[in-house]
């Protein structure tokens, strides 16, 4: 007898959205839209003739239907994920699959990246940019490099970077009618906003200057595109030590004041504890604090 099977997409979007009780969350750990995972978990709902979840104002909450449908569609997802792997475990192994965050991808791993394949030709390492918190045991991800405080379940986390931050513009900035000289000139500048935790206010606070105001200039949601228009010359950006230092060293960018602020957080490279001891994690993780240790001067104590 033929099996009647309801589509592969909708049932690991009912998984998702029913173990993280988010139609959200189940959105951002598949990278779709929320739209996306309601449309496939109605599809799914019609095709089975029943709701799967109760829609509140402001909760998502299982039937009894979908708690009883859960665990063995749970199963059936993870039996298949565990053949797969073991199918493909031939290319596994030489496959090393690395998630981060956009703006260090950009900054700081991916122009490093051709010295790791000079010195392993035999791993083929895959970056993964994403600014959700990976969960190692549904995601097809071997290691990340995290920002935060190096404490986290389930994981091992080796301290990668510290940061600093401090202003930074194109050298153009430095002439013209109103020269980057002390932080009072700044009040003639504009100022590049990102989305980190320390931004302007905290800095001109440091600096011990008034009359700039901190919220006035352009935004951007990532680091990356900030520094790239420090980089432009649209304005003085809060750099990101690690992110900054080959703009620095390349003068497309330039340190105007000395003042700098040590961030609350660092970058950590974590992977699963049970996998620590797997050969491409070894290899990967020491090259990355290998090519950290130039950079002491960056590092907090």
């Amino acid at each position: 007898m033929a099996r009647r099977l309801p589509p592969l997409n909708a049932l690991r979007a009912f998984e998702a959205a029913a173990r993280h009780l988010s139609f959200t969350r189940a959105a951002g750990e598949l990278n779709v839209t929320q739209a996306a995972i309601s449309h496939q978990v109605k599809a799914l709902e019609d095709w089975l003739g029943l709701s799967l979840f109760r829609r509140l104002n402001r909760a998502l909450r299982l039937t009894e239907e979908g708690q009883a449908y859960l665990p063995p569609v749970r199963d059936a997802l993870d039996k298949l994920d565990e053949a797969t792997r073991r199918l493909r475990g031939g290319e596994a192994s030489r496959t090393l699959t690395v998630s981060t965050l956009d703006s260090f991808a950009a900054g700081w791993l991916v122009p490093r990246l051709r010295r790791f394949r000079t010195e392993f030709p035999e791993i083929d390492v895959r970056v993964t940019a994403a600014a959700h918190l990976v969960d190692f045991s549904r995601e097809d991800v071997d290691m990340a490099i995290r920002y935060g405080p190096g404490r986290w379940p389930g994981v091992d986390a080796v301290r990668l970077l510290h940061e600093d931050i401090f202003p930074v513009c194109s050298p153009a900035l430095l002439e013209g009618p109103h020269p980057l000289r002390r932080p009072a000139d700044l009040a003639h500048h504009t100022l590049l906003h990102d989305d980190m935790p320390v931004n302007w206010r905290g800095w001109l606070t440091a600096a011990g200057l008034e009359g700039v105001d901190a919220e006035r200039g352009p935004f951007y949601g990532q680091s990356h595109l900030v520094i790239q228009a420090a980089v432009n010359g649209e304005g003085v950006a809060l750099g990101r030590s690690p992110l900054v230092a080959g703009a620095l060293a390349d003068g497309r960018l330039v340190k105007p004041f000395e003042i700098s602020l040590p961030a609350e957080y660092a970058y950590y490279v974590v992977y699963p504890t049970a996998a620590a001891e797997q050969p491409k994690i070894q290899a990967f993780r020491d090259w990355l604090l290998q090519e950290a240790a130039p950079e002491g001067d960056l590092q907090g104590p």
